[in-house]
């Protein structure tokens, strides 16, 4: 089994870990803050960053003080200034640059990547370069980049520990087992607030109803794509990168009550599940302690109390976004980063209202079917085509095609 993440990470006890946290306004974020918030004596902020939520930003800056902040927009550095408390004065970085200087910051020993979508990939670049263990919850880089994540990994010693709760549940369950042992891995997916709705309805789905996760509490991005099924897709893709694995390996079902978060069959017939309640804190305290483990406020999970355990194969019919995934990664390299920046731009016009819900998957599906493969081994590159994908999704959904 081919590891990025599969070397030994030291724990140090006898100082605080050196943190930066990218996205610490967002869903994942705000749950690293809960778990570093009970365990102070472990951790150490040296930075957080956001992006337009100035005031929850601020309220984190107080409490943790950390030495820098960065903001998306110039604008937004007076109105942060504002918020901190009187003697405080951080450094406030600004933009794509600053998130990717905080990134790289001799000081720092972990950085957790949390940002979400493509706007991620150039900050982790940084981290994974300047030889960071990353703790990695925006599945988009590896989507967009993970054959350079891999070998700036290889070159820098970097090290990458999955965050999202499926890869982390993979991680767990596949250490300490040789690759000719395994025959496949298992992702769940919750199925979303839709799995078993008539297909002939998809078309009426609201934003409202999509963003009504019934399992998981997560920003208005990754709801909308766990209702279209997208993001299964994403981490297909990100399965393959991060263990190496070959695609025919990696299988989806779908779970509904989210308490088994991924599986390891082996070829003598066994497997091996991970389970606990569905709250990000459990694998970001995970990545955060590792190797070692640290204790959350959580409730265990209750087998006494958990209702029975169901897994259906997945209805790529009414939710083809799982197999365009697969398909653009059969493609070629370029075609992940085709599919990503079309969904994500579907996604905000959803959310707008401007599109349908089955609207995102038939023009993710025209984008790749109409994507000619070209060369992406280079940041710049990657980035330029996902700008030039945009623009072509917006010209569509302006023009109704």
């Amino acid at each position: 089994m081919q590891y990025i993440s599969g070397i030994n990470v030291t724990a140090r006890n006898d100082r605080a870990r050196l943190l930066v946290i990218l996205g610490s306004t967002g869903s994942i974020g705000t749950s690293a803050l809960k778990v570093i918030r009970n365990q102070k004596n472990r951790f150490q902020v040296l930075g957080l960053a956001g992006a337009r939520n100035i005031a929850l930003l601020a309220e984190q800056a107080n409490e943790f003080r950390p030495d820098y902040l960065a903001v998306l927009n110039p604008h937004l550095v007076q109105e942060l200034k504002d918020l901190l408390e009187t003697g405080y004065s951080p450094e406030i970085l600004v933009g794509t640059p600053g998130y990717s200087r905080l990134a790289g910051l001799d000081q720092t020993e972990l950085v957790l990547s949390a940002m979400v979508g493509a706007a991620g990939l150039l900050p982790t670049l940084e981290a994974v370069k300047k030889g960071k263990v990353v703790l990695l919850a925006n599945k988009e880089s590896l989507v967009l980049a993970g054959h350079l994540i891999r070998r700036l990994c290889s070159d820098n010693g970097s090290v990458i520990l999955p965050v999202d709760s499926e890869h982390n549940a993979l991680f767990q369950t596949l250490q300490g087992h040789e690759s000719e042992d395994v025959d496949s891995v298992i992702i769940t997916a919750s199925g979303g607030p839709f799995w078993n709705r008539d297909p002939s309805s998809m078309q009426d789905i609201t934003p409202k109803e999509a963003l009504a996760h019934p399992n998981w509490s997560m920003g208005a991005k990754i709801s909308i794509d766990s209702a279209t099924m997208m993001n299964k897709g994403l981490e297909l893709i990100e399965a393959h990168s991060l263990f190496g694995l070959p695609l025919h390996k990696i299988r989806v079902l779908v779970h509904p009550q989210s308490i088994v978060h991924s599986l390891v069959q082996f070829k003598d017939g066994s497997i091996l599940a991970h389970m606990g309640v569905p709250d990000m804190q459990l694998p970001i305290a995970h990545c955060l302690g590792y190797p070692k483990r640290i204790e959350t406020k959580l409730a265990p999970l209750d087998l006494t109390r958990t209702p029975g355990l169901s897994f259906f194969h997945p209805d790529t019919g009414s939710f083809p976004c799982l197999d365009l995934a697969v398909s653009a990664i059969k493609s070629s390299p370029s075609h992940p980063v085709v599919l990503n920046a079309a969904n994500e731009v579907c996604v905000e016009s959803f959310l707008e209202g401007r599109i349908g819900f089955k609207d995102i998957a038939r023009l993710n599906a025209m984008a790749l079917k109409r994507h000619v493969p070209e060369a992406v081994d280079s940041p710049q590159s990657i980035l330029e085509l996902d700008k030039r994908t945009r623009k072509t999704i917006g010209r569509w959904i302006e023009a109704d095609v």
